[in-house]
Formats: structure tokens, C-alpha cells, sequence
């Protein structure tokens, strides 16, 4: 009997404890509703709710990308270092440094790293950071973007730079370049003023009293970062109580600098394949010489130039590449066509610059100093040809350059006569009295 009625008497107690502890919760829920009602009433009526201002990192973008969304790493190549070495250290296996350097071949050769020169690395956010882009920078301006994301992806670019006009003049009392220092010029403003008045002044000779005025632009990126120098725009130079004046005009093929009367300043030809001070005459024009590699007598029908290896060889006037090639005598050798009279050629090239068909500006880099062919020492051998005949370019009364076209007078002057106004009435600045002082302290 209680066997049977126990599981009914047991399922009848259940129902009861079950009925009571449903209604203890509703009454519990219904009181903490009751409560945060209240509260929340409370807090409505008593208490303004603080908004809160989220500070979001500012987007950091530079070389186009935004480097937020990287661990950056910058550095400069040390001595030694290769490009694959660099991207080793931050986890980019060896197979894909090989494609690289394949894809890349075209756009820069990975092998030209320099020691010193700033590369950013760009790594992802895993436990062990991956390279997944690097920014080579061989200069302040160029860099070269190697993407490895995804596919590889391989391009140059440049900063934006800005261009910022300069006005400077002053008086000589020692030297040209010890005068532009004093006002914090770049040096490149006096070697470039050189070669504009190469063939008008002696800048050995100079003398106390001289003086200079000059319109130049600087070249800045970010705002703040100086570059360098863009055109020098206009020049008034006293040499010896006399004024010469550059304008650099555009409207033709090149850029030349003329005078105040559209006189062209250079000569068609310069003297010498190297800039002053960087070779010495080795050997002249000759109908006989002895041959230092085939030891025998035998005409030298040009000038060399011994200069040392890679120093930059540069076109003596405009022409056209005519030539560009290797022969076992010449070595790596470059001709050029100036016009139907005139023709030059350059021998013993470590290496040549251009190619066939190409023009080529004066004083332009056609190929660098070496000792291939023929040749016991580096040095460019400078070849001049008259008429289809080789002469001796030294001897040779070279023809002026061309003044301005009389279809482009009228906007020379145009561009011109405002750059000559600011020129006439900018005061040159005083000379140093205590450097003056000095340098009689010093004689």
C-alpha cells in the first residue's frame, strides 16, 4: 500500500514547493522592476549622463600609405648590407626576395643600395611582425616602393616638393663661394654659376668690389625640409665694373641663359668632356705617338682626359647619340652628331649613359671614366670631328652658340624685363668691414 501511494504523495509535495518558489520569484522580480524603475526615474530626473569623447589616433600618411595601420620600422643600410639581408631580418622568406629582385629590374636595380641611405620597413601585427612593404629613399625626394602585399608590386615616386624663391647679393672680398656661405647659399648655386658665365668670367680672377644679385629657387618638402636648388632665374654679376646679366629662358628647345639682349652666354662647344677641376691633359692631340698597350709609333688623333674611374663624362654640345657602342680598341665608347659639320666621340667608358637616337643637352652625362679597350689608365679619350675629318678640338675656332629666334624675341623680353627691374633696384648687401679686417690681419 505506502508503496504504491509514495510516488503520488512525492509528486503532490513537488507540485507545492514548486508553486511556492514561482511565486517568491515573481514577487522578487516585480520588486527589483519596482526598484529600477525608481532608479531609473531617479537618475532622469537628478542626473545628466556624461558624454564621452572617443580620441581617435590621427591618420599618419606618408609615401602615400597609411602607416597607422603598421608597426614602422625605419633605418638607414649600414656598410655591407644587402637589400635581401634587410628584408630577412623581418621574417620575408628567401624565394620571394628572388622575385622581387627579378620584378623589380626594371624599375630599380636592388643591387644599387647604398650605405647610408633611409629605408622604412612596414610590418603586419602578428606575433612574429612580417615585412609586408618596404620604402627604399636613395635621395630626399625620389623613393621606390616594393608592395608585398598580395601580389609583388614594384614602383618610384617622389615627395611632393615645393618651390620657394630666394633673393640673395652681397660683395666679394675673397672668394665667390665664401661669399654665398656667409649667407647660408647652397654651394651648387656657385658651382652653377660657373658654368652659366663659363666663358664670359674668370671666377679665379675675381676682384674686391664685386658684386652679385641673384633670383634663384629652393626646393622644400614637408614645408620645411630643404632639398636643394631648382633654376637660378636671373643674375646680375659686376666683374671688373662691369654688368653681366643671365636670364634663363625655356620657350626654346633647351633652357639657355642669355644676356639682357637675347645673346646667347655659352659657346656651341665646352672645352673640355669633364668639369673644371676633376682631370688633368694626359696626352694631346698627336700625328705621331708612341702607343702605351701596342707599343709602337702611331697618330693619337685626340685628347685624353685622365680623370678617375666613374667620374661622369658630359656632352661638349646639344647633338644626337649617333653611336653607342663596345669595340675591342674603343671599349664602351659613345659618338655624337651636333650638327652636318660637327661630330665628338668619347672612348674607354666604364660605362655608357645612352643610346642611339637620344638627344642629348650640353653638359648633359653621356657615360662614365674607365679603362676599357685599349687603355693602361682610366681616362676619356675626346674625339672631334670637322667636316667628316678628325681634327684637334683644341685648336678649333668654335662656333657661337645661337641667340635667341626672332619668333621668340618679343617673349623673351616679356620674360625677361621683369627679373631685370627687381635686379636693378635690389641694393646689394654691404661687405664685411671685420672679415675685411681679417683677411688684412692675415697678409
Amino acid at each position: 500500500m505506502k508503496k504504491e501511494h509514495f510516488p503520488r504523495i512525492s509528486l503532490v509535495i513537488i507540485a507545492i514547493i514548486t508553486t511556492v518558489l514561482t511565486s517568491c520569484s515573481n514577487s522578487d522580480n516585480n520588486n527589483n522592476n519596482n526598484t529600477s524603475n525608481n532608479s531609473n526615474n531617479n537618475i532622469t530626473e537628478n542626473t545628466e549622463v556624461a558624454s564621452v569623447e572617443v580620441k581617435t589616433e590621427p591618420e599618419q600618411v606618408e609615401f602615400g600609405i597609411n602607416l597607422n595601420e603598421y608597426h614602422v620600422f625605419k633605418s638607414e643600410v649600414k656598410r655591407g648590407e644587402t637589400f635581401g639581408e634587410i628584408l630577412q631580418s623581418k621574417n620575408v622568406p628567401y624565394s620571394k626576395i628572388l622575385q622581387i629582385a627579378k620584378q623589380s629590374k626594371e624599375i630599380f636595380n636592388i643591387r644599387k643600395i647604398r650605405r647610408g641611405k633611409n629605408y622604412t620597413l612596414l610590418c603586419n601585427s602578428d606575433s612574429i611582425p612580417t615585412a609586408e612593404v618596404m620604402i627604399y629613399q636613395p635621395n630626399n625626394i625620389d623613393y621606390i616602393v616594393f608592395d608585398l602585399r598580395d601580389s609583388i608590386n614594384v614602383y618610384s615616386a617622389q615627395k611632393e616638393v615645393k618651390v620657394k624663391e630666394r633673393v640673395v647679393s652681397g660683395q666679394i672680398t675673397s672668394s665667390m663661394s665664401n661669399a654665398l656661405d656667409k649667407q647660408n647659399v647652397d654651394y651648387r648655386v656657385s658651382n652653377k654659376l660657373s658654368e652659366i658665365y663659363a666663358w664670359t668670367i674668370d671666377f679665379f680672377r675675381l676682384q674686391k668690389g664685386d658684386y652679385f644679385k641673384i633670383i634663384y629657387d629652393e626646393k622644400y618638402i614637408n614645408d620645411t625640409t630643404y632639398v636643394g636648388i631648382g633654376n637660378i632665374k636671373a643674375v646680375e654679376f659686376s666683374n671688373g665694373g662691369q654688368s653681366h646679366y643671365a636670364f634663363l629662358y625655356e620657350g626654346g628647345i633647351y633652357p639657355e641663359y642669355y644676356d639682357e639682349t637675347g645673346k646667347n652666354l655659352r659657346k656651341a662647344f665646352l672645352k673640355a668632356p669633364l668639369k673644371f677641376g676633376t682631370f688633368r691633359i694626359s696626352s694631346k692631340y698627336s700625328g705621331r705617338r708612341f702607343h702605351p698597350v701596342q707599343k709602337r709609333w702611331k697618330a693619337h688623333l685626340g685628347t685624353d682626359y685622365a680623370a678617375p674611374t666613374g667620374t661622369p663624362i658630359i656632352a661638349t654640345a646639344n647633338g644626337t647619340v649617333s653611336k653607342s657602342a663596345y669595340t675591342k680598341s674603343n671599349g664602351n665608347y659613345v659618338k655624337l652628331r651636333h650638327n652636318s659639320t660637327y661630330s665628338t666621340q668619347y672612348l674607354h667608358m666604364t660605362k655608357r649613359a645612352v643610346k642611339v637616337g637620344q638627344k642629348i643637352k650640353q653638359g648633359q652625362v653621356i657615360g662614365y671614366v674607365g679603362m676599357t679597350g685599349l687603355a693602361t689608365g682610366p681616362h676619356v679619350c675626346y674625339r672631334f670631328w670637322k667636316n667628316g675629318k678628325q681634327v684637334d678640338g683644341m685648336k678649333q675656332k668654335l662656333p657661337e652658340a645661337k641667340s635667341i629666334e626672332k619668333s621668340s624675341k618679343n617673349d623673351f623680353i616679356k620674360v625677361m624685363t621683369p627679373y631685370k627691374k627687381r635686379l636693378d633696384k635690389l641694393k646689394v648687401k654691404p661687405e664685411d668691414k671685420k672679415e675685411e679686417k681679417d683677411l688684412l690681419a692675415i697678409k
